[in-house]
This record gives C-alpha cells, sequence and structure tokens, in this order.
C-alpha cells in the first residue's frame, strides 16, 4: 500500500511540474507579444534611417512600404516594338511560305492596364542596377512620391533620362525636381510634356548646376511669363547657361512678347544648338526681334557696361590684388604711400648711417634694374603689337565678328581642325610660311580654355550704337504652325542671308542656322520670301543631297 501511493505521490508531482511549465511558456509568449505590440503601438520610435543601395526596385518598394503608402506602383521593363516573325534565323522564308503573323500585343487585365507603374530602360536586365530611363505615364506624382524619388535617383550610376507626362506636377513637385537633378552623376535628358504647371517655375530646370543638356517641355501651357523666366535663364548680362542644347518649347501659349524675352535670352547664350517654338501665337514682332538677334542687333547700355568691365578685367588683371610685401617695398614703380613720422624718423637715422657707407656692388644693381626695365618695354610692346595685329584681322573682314577670339568651347574643336588644314595645305610654299606661324599662334590662343563672352566680341560702332554679331550657334530653329506673315518671313530673309555673307569670311563664331522650319504660318508657301528662304537653306541642311547629275552635266531633277 506504500508503494502505490508512493507512485501516486511521485506521478501527481510530475503532472505539476508539466503543468507549470506548460503556464510559465504561456506567459513568455504573452509578454513577447505585449512588447511587439507597444512597439507597434509607440509612434515616437522613429526606425532606422535607410540608405539607398542603387537597386531602383528595391530601395523605391522599401521606402513606399516605410511611408505606408496602400498601393506601391510596381517597376517594370518598358515595352518594346514587337519583331515580323515569319523568317527563320538564316533570314530564308519558312518552307510553308506562309508568313505566320505577327504578335503585337498583350493581354491583361483592364484594371491592371491602368494602375500606376514606373516603366524603366536597363542596360542589363540581369542586373537591377543598371537602370538608365525612367518613364511614368499617366498618373498624378505629389510631393511624398517626389520625396522617394530625390532619395533614389541620386544613387543610381546610371541614370540620364527622365520621362514624366502628363503626370499632374505642381511646382512644389518642379522645385523637388530641380534639387534632385543637379545630384544625379549621369543626367542628361529630362522630358515633362503634358504637365501644366500654375507655376511656371520652369527656369528652376535650367539653373547654374543644372545638368540638363535636352529640355522638352511641350503642350505644359506655357505663357509669356514662363517665357520670360526661361529667356532669363538661358542667358543674361551676369550669367548665361552654359549646358542646356535642346529645348523644346512647341504646343503652348507664347505670343510675340514671350518670343521677344526668348530672343533677349539668345543675346547672350552660345551654347542652345536646337529651339522649337512650333504651335505657339508667334506673330511678325517676335519673328522679326529672333531674326535680329540672328543677324546682329545694337548693345543696351546695361550691356555696354558690362563690356567695359570685361575690357577693363582682361586689360588690368591684378588691378584689385594687393601686391606681395617682399615687392612692396622695394617697387620704384608704384607710387609711394603716406607713411607715418615714427617710420620717417627711421628711414632718416638708416640714410645717415647708410651714407657713410657705399654699397661696393651698386653698380651691378643699377645695370640689372636697367635690363628688368627693357625686358618689360620689351614685352608691353609685343602686347601691343599682338592686339593691333587682331584689331587689323577684324577690320579686314568688314564685318561684325571679325576675330576669332569670342569663339566658345563648343566650337574651337572645329577651328582648329580648320586651321590645322590650312596649315597641311599651306607647307611647301615659300609664301605660306607666314600663315603657318600665324595659324599656330591662333591655334596657342584658342587652347587657353576661357570661354569669352559675346560682349568682348568685334564690334561696330553705327549712329551712335555698338553692334555686335549675332547668334550663329543655333542651327535649328523651329517656328511652324505660327501666325508670321509676309514682314516677319522678310525679317527672317535678311538674317538668312546676313548669315551667309558672314560665313564667307569668318566661320570662327559658329555654322549659322542650318535648319529652320516656317510651314503652316500666314503666308503661303509658294510666296517669293519663302521660295528664297527655302533656296537659301536647302543647301545649309546637312541632311540635303544634291540630285545625281547625267552624263551630259545636267542633274535629273
Amino acid at each position: 500500500m506504500k508503494g502505490m501511493a508512493n507512485a501516486k505521490l511521485s506521478f501527481q508531482s510530475v503532472a505539476n511540474k508539466i503543468k507549470m511549465g506548460k503556464k510559465l511558456e504561456k506567459g513568455l509568449k504573452e509578454k513577447n507579444a505585449s512588447a511587439v505590440s507597444q512597439d507597434e503601438e509607440n509612434p515616437n520610435k522613429t526606425p532606422e534611417p535607410y540608405s539607398c543601395t542603387g537597386n531602383f526596385q528595391a530601395d523605391f518598394t522599401e521606402l513606399c512600404r516605410r511611408n505606408s503608402m496602400t498601393y506601391i506602383p510596381p517597376i517594370i521593363p518598358r515595352a518594346r516594338p514587337p519583331t515580323v516573325m515569319g523568317h527563320t534565323e538564316s533570314g530564308k522564308p519558312d518552307k510553308e511560305g506562309v508568313e505566320a503573323p505577327p504578335k503585337t500585343f498583350t493581354m491583361k487585365d483592364k484594371f491592371e492596364y491602368f494602375r500606376p507603374s514606373v516603366q524603366v530602360e536597363m542596360e542589363n536586365f540581369d542586373k537591377p542596377d543598371t537602370v538608365t530611363e525612367i518613364y511614368i505615364r499617366g498618373w498624378k506624382i505629389v510631393e511624398p512620391i517626389m520625396e522617394i524619388f530625390k532619395q533614389c535617383w541620386p544613387k543610381m550610376a546610371k541614370l540620364h533620362t527622365i520621362n514624366l507626362w502628363n503626370c499632374g506636377l505642381s511646382g512644389e513637385v518642379i522645385t523637388i525636381l530641380a534639387s534632385t537633378i543637379t545630384e544625379i552623376p549621369e543626367m542628361r535628358n529630362l522630358v515633362l510634356d503634358g504637365n501644366t504647371v500654375v507655376e511656371e517655375n520652369w527656369h528652376e530646370l535650367m539653373g547654374e548646376e543644372s545638368p540638363i543638356q535636352n529640355l522638352s517641355l511641350r503642350h505644359c501651357g506655357i505663357t509669356d511669363k514662363g517665357a520670360e523666366q526661361i529667356g532669363q535663364a538661358l542667358g543674361s548680362t551676369k550669367r548665361c547657361n552654359t549646358k542646356l542644347i535642346s529645348l523644346n518649347l512647341s504646343g503652348n501659349r507664347i505670343t510675340d512678347v514671350g518670343a521677344e524675352h526668348l530672343a533677349l535670352g539668345l543675346r547672350m547664350n552660345r551654347n542652345l544648338m536646337s529651339l522649337s517654338l512650333a504651335s505657339n501665337f508667334i506673330g511678325d514682332k517676335g519673328a522679326s526681334k529672333i531674326a535680329e538677334i540672328l543677324s546682329r542687333f545694337p548693345l543696351t547700355h546695361e550691356e555696354v557696361v558690362e563690356r567695359r568691365k570685361h575690357f577693363s578685367e582682361k586689360d588690368f588683371p591684378e588691378r584689385n590684388k594687393s601686391p606681395p610685401g617682399s615687392r612692396r617695398d622695394g617697387s620704384k614703380d608704384r607710387p609711394a604711400s603716406v607713411r607715418s613720422q615714427s617710420h620717417m624718423d627711421k628711414d632718416k637715422k638708416g640714410s645717415k648711417a647708410s651714407a657713410k657707407k657705399k654699397d661696393p656692388k651698386g653698380k651691378d644693381a643699377k645695370e640689372e634694374e636697367k635690363h628688368d626695365k627693357t625686358k618689360k618695354k620689351e614685352k608691353e610692346d609685343k602686347t601691343l603689337t599682338k592686339k593691333e595685329s587682331r584689331g587689323t584681322k577684324g577690320d579686314k573682314s568688314g564685318t561684325v565678328g571679325g576675330r576669332s577670339s569670342g569663339v566658345f568651347n563648343i566650337n574651337r574643336p572645329l577651328i582648329m581642325a580648320s586651321i590645322a588644314a590650312d596649315t597641311k595645305g599651306n607647307k611647301g610654299k615659300g609664301k605660306g610660311k607666314d600663315k603657318t606661324k600665324q595659324a599656330a599662334q591662333e591655334v596657342e590662343d584658342l587652347s587657353g580654355g576661357e570661354v569669352v563672352n559675346p560682349l568682348t566680341d568685334v564690334a561696330d560702332f553705327i549712329d551712335g550704337q555698338l553692334w555686335v554679331s549675332g547668334n550663329r550657334v543655333l542651327i535649328n530653329l523651329n517656328l511652324s504652325r505660327n501666325k508670321i506673315a509676309e514682314s516677319g518671313m522678310n525679317n527672317l530673309l535678311k538674317a538668312m542671308q546676313y548669315q551667309t555673307t558672314i560665313l564667307m569670311d569668318n566661320k570662327s563664331g559658329g555654322t549659322g542656322l542650318m535648319r529652320i522650319a516656317l510651314l503652316k504660318n500666314k503666308i503661303s508657301p509658294e510666296h517669293d520670301v519663302m521660295r528664297k528662304l527655302n533656296d537659301i537653306m536647302l543647301h545649309k541642311d546637312p541632311y540635303y543631297k544634291q540630285p545625281p547629275q547625267t552624263p551630259d552635266g545636267q542633274s535629273t531633277t
């Protein structure tokens, strides 16, 4: 009996221990769950900051999740046009002789098709960190989304194109975008077509630190207000945009007033090569102002003042710089400054002591000073002769812009190549020695790397005004579908005639307009002015090919 009682007691003790263990496990689980719930319910606890890695899909998804977004737009490869099927790899048709129908579409649910997504182009689809282009179409981008993009895009080493079509951008989003593109290392192309912004702060995208080379703002509702700000961002007497190459403003609401502001920006800008103003409301006044900038124009009072400042800084580069202390005391050329009485007394005592002792090397010092003075005079004479020779070059041309010092970096390789070709042609000729030396000197001048302001170009003084050469860097201009009539076309014709005459003597300032589109304006294409314009521009078009000639020497057309 005792053995049975002991066995019951031992069994009960074991059962009690098991129950206690289960209770402890339940208690621990409840404690952990309560701790997790407290962490989730604590809104003051800030999560660890996320550092982007350059993987756009992972970074964008994680940042959207941290911002508690209900729907995260997927990142998908951009759709490409289908290839025509029905031929084998060797290029021969199938044996059956029937071509298979090309697959031009993919089946998707209609709700899935209209959901927001981010389309990307990649160098290598196996490597997610090689995104080069981003396309977002048809869904509104608000400030929180733009802030996420601001964190992701600067870490993408190969991103060079951003296309945001019809995304309902606002002025605040444009400001965030303008500060973002300056941090993207390879950013070059920006397309914002179909976005009507009330603030019209598009000029923020063209700041001094902006790397944008191609900017498209088609159908953005830009008025004369926005055109004025864009013109100021293109160029002024104080600063100029040196990165933008192509600007597309077609399909907006720009009138003659806006065209005049854009023309003012082109006065000092020598970097923009393509400008499209198609489908606007530009008339004769705006076209005449653009034509004036393309030929030559008089300088305003502000521009004349800036011109004088540039020349004064060029002639006296160290005017405001104080010389070193060691040269300050011993220089005899500079005027003596007023000194204190204590310094005067010390000098008198020193002069009395030095009068008793003579310097045995006084003659040599005087001879060295004379030698230095003669060297200085020779240098001054050389600089004067160089300036005079440059001035005679400008006078020989008889036109504005006759010297090569007004050339920007964008045209310097072409000029250096032409100069090198001239030197090759002059080899072996006795009379060509001077020309080769002169060409070599011009190459040295151009290789200096300084970007010369157009205000420092050669000017003609006519009727009390200074006239300088116009913009010859712009090579493509689109003014189709505007309201330009005969007077505006006449001024454009005169500008093109002026550019052709200038280019016959001097091509250092640029090639001038090579293509101009003027279709569907308030003038017939059969008008004499239009025919003359077409005749001038036909041979300047880089895509123009002369018709083949018959054996008799006549063209087939």
